[in-house]
Order: structure tokens, then sequence, then C-alpha cells
């Protein structure tokens, strides 16, 4: 009597690292489908680089497995890997800092920079979601500048668009240099509060890990531990 094949889909967690332990290829294909998108995204939230966030993650699942036996089932499988893929993304960058959801309003960085940060992920795709993506973003901040009192907006737009300096909007505005910073900081203090909740929704397709890219990282782990 032929035996009954393995359910994979229904093991536990403990039961699942324990074929992983025994270097299972259908356990870690399994576990990595199911979680290299979100172990991606944590690694490119600390390195925003791409293929620096692949290598992160295939080196912490790597990390994992040959721990695994220290694996208690205090948390989920998908929590343990997440922790030890960030722990690797912030060893590999000393000095990393995740990317920021909102302006820091007292760096230096300009606006510019900031949405650039925002899109790199989207950027690496191919041209037509990436143009598609661009489009979304400057639509959204075009309206949200749109939106800021006249005097935000325009010393907003004079120096993070136009780029004069501090003391050249000051001259063209006839107003102290001192109240040029305080209207750009207000203003991008109300940016930050209106883009938020739009550029969460406007970005919850970014960064995607899944179809050729998740096949690739699976084949490379299980190369590496089942072989």
């Amino acid at each position: 009597m032929q035996a009954q094949a393995l359910d994979y889909v229904s093991l536990s967690d403990a039961a699942l690292a324990a074929r992983i332990a025994a270097r299972d290829p259908n356990a870690v294909r399994l576990l990595t489908e199911r979680n290299n998108q979100r172990l991606f995204r944590a690694a490119w939230s600390i390195l925003q680089d791409r293929s620096e966030a692949e290598d992160a993650v295939q080196a912490a699942y790597l990390l994992a497995f040959a721990a695994i036996g220290t694996f208690e089932a205090r948390s989920s499988l998908s929590t343990w890997l997440t922790r030890i893929t960030i722990n690797e993304a912030l060893g590999r960058q000393r000095a990393a800092q995740r990317r920021r959801a909102r302006l820091d309003a007292d760096s230096v960085a300009d606006f510019q920079d900031y949405r650039d940060k925002l899109m790199q992920g989207s950027m690496q795709g191919c041209a037509p979601d990436a143009e598609y993506a661009r489009a979304q973003v400057k639509a959204l901040l075009e309206k949200a500048i749109e939106q800021l009192p006249q005097e935000f907006r325009t010393v907003f737009i004079l120096r993070e668009i136009e780029g004069l300096s501090v003391d050249d909007c000051a001259a063209a505005l006839e107003i102290p240099p001192a109240t040029v910073k305080t209207r750009l900081f207000r203003a991008r203090r109300r940016l930050q509060q209106a883009l938020a909740p739009e550029l969460q929704s406007a970005l919850t397709g970014s960064f995607p890990f899944a179809g050729a890219d998740c096949a690739a990282l699976t084949a490379r782990v299980l190369a590496a531990w089942c072989d």
C-alpha cells in the first residue's frame, strides 16, 4: 500500500522547521515562497538597494536554516525569519537608516530626495511600470503642493523646486531669511500630513517581489541548502 503523500501546507511551524533541518527541498520551497516578499521588503527598507536586499535575504535564510534547531515556535517562523533578515540587513550597512516614511523637517535633505527614496524600489521595474509609478507620485505631489497656503506654496516652490537659496528666496519675496525657513518648515510638515495616507494607498503594491524574482531566490536557497 502506497504511503500517503505528506501535506506540507498543513504542517505546523515546528514540523516545517524540522523538515527544513532535514534539508527537505519541498519544505524549503514552501517556506521561501511564503516569505520571500516580506523579507525582501524588510531588507530593502534598510538597504534601499534591490540587489543588496536580495543578497541579504538569501544570507538570512541560510543563517536561519543553520540555526533552525534553536527555533522554539515561541513566535511564527515568518516572524523569526523577519527578525533575522532585519539583523542581517543592519549588519551589512552599519549606518543604514530605514526608508523614511515621511519628511524629516530638521534634515537638510530636500523634498526631491524624499520623493526619490520613496520611488527607488518602483523604478527598478520595467519602463512602463516605472513611468506609471512616477506619474502617480508626481500627481500626488502636485495636488498636495497646490493645496498649501499661498505663502507656504511660494516658498516651497522657490526653494525645493527652483532651487533658490534661502537668501535669494528672501530677497525675491522681500521677507527675512528666518521667515523663509519657517514657512518652508511648515510647508514640509503640511505636505507630510497630506501625503501620508495617499502615498500609503499609491505605494501599496510597490517593491513587489513575486513571480520570477521569487522563484529565482527560492532556487538559489534550495541549491545552497539542499544540494
